[in-house]
């Protein structure tokens, strides 16, 4: 469940280019000043008019793209360069999503070479696709498509996917038949946030459905009056929850409902979802009772009781809360029964933050992160003893799955310089078993030298660095250092091909946990959060001084690299210490934040960073806007900006402002757009539009770092 919540988050993913034009300057964007006070405090916005992406302002973009892309092209060893980072990335064949029902394993995969992820199943007979997107991208011209989810049934029969187009993760739900693999239901549209649930008997399907805007209704209300439908495959769905439906007040209407059913369990759960915020109120019922819009729906958590994550097995319901437990805690209720009534299964403990649950036959399954690297625990049913289960290797589990009728879970473990690979634990034999699905990959490990440091933060707070580097390579090094900082999500020990494609090429990489994130648990995200903001930025900062400190780089050699919420962090830690990096990455860029509530998307993203319409909210928001802090005169860093025309969460008229406003500064050094018009949020952007990104991101860093044979050959 606590995977929808994220649905709206603003997460960096990847997104590239692949305009191609003449080398030609755009002329700087219109000046078109709009004035306006808030709370006291005059604002001036002069590209208020690119809001509308009207033609003026794609023309524009596009040009920039254009620009970008020659100059980016003229860097003579990038085409070899794109080269090696498509055959690295080629050489792994990651999965995701894994589970197994009926006997079936069910999960996406690209395989060795591929540029897309398929959805695959696997059983005694081998492996085959069940939905081929290369197929589907060649059916339709070669448009990008990609799967947003799937949610197999319980008896592994028929399986519920959502595909979208170009990135734009406007989901349309199809139902499989997971032998044959021809479609059974559907498609049906306006489905972006997914297949929540599966009744126990695998007949009705339980999703997530926006509305369809009237003529003349303004974007803000596209996630609006949300409702959860069953549907039986056959009839069309019903809305059963939301606001107003069954006559009653349960929801607010920007809050989404969603419907979960457990295998074994006799009650279902009615989430309220608001926005992007953690903490869910829940509702319970009879299972039976769960398709009818008068269900008897029994109050069981408030957003007070800071609970983040719920899962059941049988009577149990397992609750993942915050609540005193700045860590977390897991408790557990019987169904039914009042929270008032739930006992502490897994106690709060201060270096050990509680990051998912995961009931299985056997017992519960516990990850817990300490520093970037998972701990597995489990409880036996019927105890209450925490057991330590050893993972392969110290790393990061990213995904877990456990089926309450089965023993033991499936694991996704990885780390800096590990590949992602696809583990079963067997609780009988006690050991963990390599399912062999992925390929490990054309990647050296021993190459490097991974550390855990820590960087001193302006007022004193151990900051975590990530840092991993070169084995033998002498200093100083060119450096990247990524950072992001909200909605309480990490960056844990996982394995990436695009930072692996970096370090490849002998950059210096280090993930800086900044305030904001969840790494400390959620008294690390408060405090990167509203009038605290300011941390996640001055935390970068600060990873960056302690880097030069210690000689491993220096401030020519030094870069940022973030995006979409993270373009927050990017922006203001470029602005606040200009001289400090050579270069900035930002991708997808949230950078108009006193703006952004006014774009789709920006009404869920309320919970997380605040309104306007409040002045703390308006203080808060100003004091992280990108834009409003551009100043004429400073000399800033060099910058690739990206964004994908499609993008849903973070609309690129932010990017498009930042460039127009960076530009219009009269810094020296390049301000440079990229532009998708087959891309969004990168979501669902294909392997190759992938390596393109990842080849620019290598070539701007090695012509700003000053490497002679990487300078463009062209006049700027």
């Amino acid at each position: 469940m606590k995977a929808i919540i994220t649905l709206f988050g603003i997460c960096l993913a990847l997104t590239t280019v692949s305009v191609a034009g003449p080398l030609t300057r755009p002329a700087p964007a219109p000046v078109r000043p709009v004035t306006e006070t808030l709370w006291g405090r005059s604002v001036t916005d002069n590209y208020r008019y690119m809001e509308a992406v009207g033609p003026e302002t794609v023309a524009w973009m596009k040009a920039q793209g254009a620009y970008t892309r020659a100059l980016m092209d003229s860097i003579k060893p990038r085409a070899a360069l794109a080269g090696r980072v498509a055959a690295l990335t080629a050489s792994f064949a990651p999965i995701q999503g894994y589970a197994v029902y009926g006997g079936r394993a069910f999960y996406e995969k690209r395989g060795l070479g591929s540029d897309n992820f398929d959805l695959m199943v696997r059983n005694s007979d081998g492996e085959r696709k069940l939905v081929d997107i290369a197929a589907l991208r060649a059916s339709h011209g070669g448009k990008p498509y990609s799967i947003n989810y799937f949610l197999a049934s319980p008896d592994g029969s028929k399986v519920a996917v959502g595909i979208s187009e170009g990135g734009s993760e406007a989901a349309v739900l199809t139902v499989y038949d997971a032998v044959t693999g021809k479609q059974i239901a559907g498609p049906i549209d306006r489905t972006d946030f997914g297949a929540t649930a599966w009744s126990d008997d695998s007949t009705q399907l339980f999703f997530i459905r926006l509305k369809k805007l009237s003529p003349g209704e303004p974007a803000t209300d596209k996630y609006k009056n949300v409702t959860a439908d069953a549907w039986n495959l056959k009839a069309k769905p019903v809305p059963v929850a939301g606001n107003g439906i069954g006559g009653r007040d349960l929801f607010a209407p920007g809050e989404f409902p969603a419907i979960n059913l457990a295998p074994t369990a006799p009650r279902a759960v009615l989430l309220s979802i608001n926005g992007v915020q953690n903490e869910l109120r829940a509702w319970t019922a009879p299972v039976a009772d769960a398709s009818s819009p008068e269900a008897p729906w029994k109050p069981l958590v408030d957003r007070k009781d800071d609970v983040t994550d719920i899962e059941m097995r049988g009577n149990e319901i397992y609750l993942l809360s915050h609540k005193d437990a700045p860590t977390f805690k897991v408790l557990v209720v019987n169904a039914g029964q009042p929270l008032s009534a739930a006992r502490v299964l897994v106690p709060v403990e201060p270096n050990r933050v509680v990051e998912a649950i995961k009931p299985a036959a056997d017992g519960l399954y516990v990850l817990a992160d300490r520093g970037s690297y998972t701990e597995l625990l489990r409880i036996r049913a019927g105890t209450t003893r925490i057991e330590v289960v050893e993972l392969p290797f110290k790393g990061h589990v990213t995904e877990m799955f456990g089926d309450p009728r089965r023993p033991g879970v499936a694991v996704n473990l990885s780390s800096w310089g590990v590949p992602l690979q696809e583990y079963r634990y067997d609780p009988a034999a006690q050991r963990f078993v390599d399912l062999g699905i992925e390929a490990p990959g054309a990647f050296q490990p021993s190459r490097y030298i991974v550390s855990d440091l820590a960087a001193p933060a302006r007022d004193g707070v151990a900051v975590p660095l990530s840092l991993v580097q070169p084995r033998d390579k002498p200093l100083p090094q060119i450096t990247v250092i990524e950072a992001y900082g909200s909605y309480g999500i990490s960056n844990f020990a996982d394995f990436s091909d695009r930072r692996a494609a970096m370090m490849n090429e002998g950059i210096t990489y280090g993930v800086c946990h900044v305030r904001g994130g969840g790494e400390n648990g959620d008294a690390w995200r408060l405090a990167g959060k509203d009038a605290n903001k300011h941390n996640t930025w001055e935390d970068l900062i600060a990873c960056g001084r302690y880097l030069i400190a210690r000689g491993i780089t220096t401030s020519k050699n030094l870069f940022i690299i973030g995006g979409s919420a993270g373009g927050i962090t990017m922006g203001r830690a470029m602005e606040e210490a200009p001289d400090l990096f050579a270069g900035v990455i930002d991708v997808v860029p949230a950078s108009n934040t006193i703006r952004a509530e006014f774009s789709p998307n920006g009404p869920p993203n309320i919970p997380e960073f605040g309104t306007i319409k409040t002045e703390q909210g308006f203080r808060n928001l100003y004091a992280m806007d990108s834009i409003q802090h551009v100043k004429p005169g400073v000399v800033y860093p060099a910058i690739l900006i990206s964004t994908g025309l499609n993008d849903p969460r973070v609309s690129p008229w932010e990017p498009a402002k930042l460039t127009a406003a960076l530009q219009a500064s009269g810094t020296p050094n390049p301000v440079l757009l990229r532009v998708d018009a087959q891309a969004g949020h990168g979501i669902g952007s294909t392997k190759s539009q992938g390596d393109e990104l990842t080849a620019d991101w290598i070539a701007f860093v090695s012509w700003r770092a000053g490497l002679r044979d990487w300078q463009p050959t062209v006049s700027q």
